[in-house]
C-alpha cells in the first residue's frame, strides 16, 4: 500500500458516497442547477490553488511538488488541448452524468460507469498509447464482473430509463476521452493545473446551458443540508477526487487508473451498510472480492512512474 494507493482509496470512498448525496440533493435542487453551482465553486478553489502554487515558487522561491506546479510554458497546442478537454471532460461529461443519474436507477448508472476501464483500455489500444498485458485484460474483465454482482443484478435497461442510460453511457465516453486526452499535457504540466484550468473552461458553457433551469429553481426552499451537500460535493467529489485521479493517471497511466473507478460501488455498498443499515449479501461480497482482485491484476507489471513517488 503506497501513498498513491491511499489517495485512490480516498477518491473511491468520496465518489461512492457522492452517488447517495446527489440522489438526495436532487430532491431540493434540479440536477443541472446543483451541478452548475458545485462546478463554479470547485473551479474557484482550483484557480486559487493554482495561483498559490505559482506564487509560492516564483515569488517565495519555495520548492513544491510537481503535482501542484511545473515551470513549463504553454504551447499553442497545449492551449487548444485545454479548451477541448474542458468542453468534453467537464461540460459534456457533467451534462450526461448529472442528467443520467437523475433519470435512471442507481444500479443502471453504476453498472454503466463500470464500463469505464473497458472504454479507456480500448481507446488506449486503438491510439497506441499503451501496450497492455494479458493480466490487465483479465483484471478489467474480473472487475466488470464484480460490478455486476455488487450493483448490476437489479439493472434493467431501456423503457423508462432509456434516456438516462444513454446519457450515462455518453458521459462514460466523454470521461474516457478526457482521461486519455490529458496524458500528453501532464508530461509537462501539473495535474493541478490541467484539472483546474480544464474545469474552469468547461464550466463556462455548462453554466450557460444550465441558466434556464437555474432561473426556475426555488432557491428559498433549499434546505441547509442540501447547501452543505453541495459544498461537500464540490470540495471532495470534484477538487480532491479529480486531482487524485490525474495524479494517478500521471504515475500509473490511464488504463490502470481507470480500473479504480470500479471500486466505487464497493465504497457505495459500505456507506449504505453503515449509514442505512443495508445488508451485504453473499453475491455482493463475491462481487467486491472480484473487483479488488481485478484491480490487483491490473497493477501487476506496471511501468515505473516518471514522477518520483517522494514528490
Amino acid at each position: 500500500m503506497t501513498r498513491l494507493d491511499a489517495l485512490l482509496v480516498a477518491m473511491v470512498l468520496v465518489w461512492g458516497a457522492n452517488f447517495s448525496v446527489l440522489k438526495v440533493a436532487f430532491d431540493d435542487i434540479p440536477p443541472q442547477s446543483f451541478n452548475s453551482l458545485r462546478i463554479f465553486l470547485a473551479s474557484i478553489v482550483f484557480i486559487v490553488a493554482i495561483a498559490w502554487a505559482r506564487r509560492s515558487v516564483e515569488f517565495r522561491k519555495k520548492r513544491i511538488s510537481t503535482v501542484f506546479y511545473t515551470p513549463d510554458l504553454l504551447t499553442r497546442r497545449d492551449r487548444w488541448d485545454l479548451v477541448w478537454l474542458g468542453v468534453v471532460g467537464h461540460c459534456f461529461y457533467q451534462l450526461g452524468f448529472a442528467g443520467g443519474v437523475d433519470l435512471t436507477s442507481v444500479a443502471n448508472a453504476a453498472l454503466l460507469m463500470g464500463a469505464t476501464p473497458v472504454a479507456v483500455a480500448l481507446l488506449s489500444l486503438a491510439l497506441g498509447r499503451e501496450r497492455l498485458a494479458a493480466t490487465h485484460w483479465v483484471g478489467v474483465a474480473l472487475s466488470c464482473l464484480g460490478v455486476y454482482f455488487v450493483v448490476g443484478r437489479g439493472a434493467s435497461f431501456g423503457g423508462a430509463t432509456l434516456r438516462g442510460d444513454l446519457l450515462v453511457l455518453g458521459s462514460v465516453l466523454c470521461w474516457s476521452t478526457y482521461t486519455l486526452g490529458a496524458t500528453r499535457l501532464m508530461q509537462r504540466h501539473s495535474p493541478l493545473y490541467v484539472t483546474g484550468v480544464t474545469m474552469a473552461i468547461g464550466g463556462l458553457p455548462y453554466i450557460a446551458l444550465a441558466l434556464p433551469q437555474m432561473r426556475h429553481t426555488d432557491w428559498g426552499a433549499v434546505s441547509p443540508w442540501t447547501w452543505g451537500a453541495l459544498v461537500w460535493s464540490a470540495l471532495f467529489a470534484l477538487n480532491l477526487a479529480y486531482l487524485a485521479w490525474y495524479i494517478a493517471v500521471q504515475r500509473l497511466g490511464p488504463t490502470r487508473t481507470a480500473v479504480y473507478s470500479n471500486v466505487v460501488p464497493i465504497a457505495a455498498l459500505g456507506v449504505a451498510a453503515l449509514w442505512l443499515r443495508e445488508p451485504i449479501t453473499s453475491a455482493k461480497a463475491i462481487g467486491a472480492a472480484a473487483i479488488l482482485s481485478g484491480v490487483f491484476l491490473t497493477r501487476l507489471g506496471r511501468k515505473p512512474s516518471a514522477v518520483p513517488i517522494e514528490e
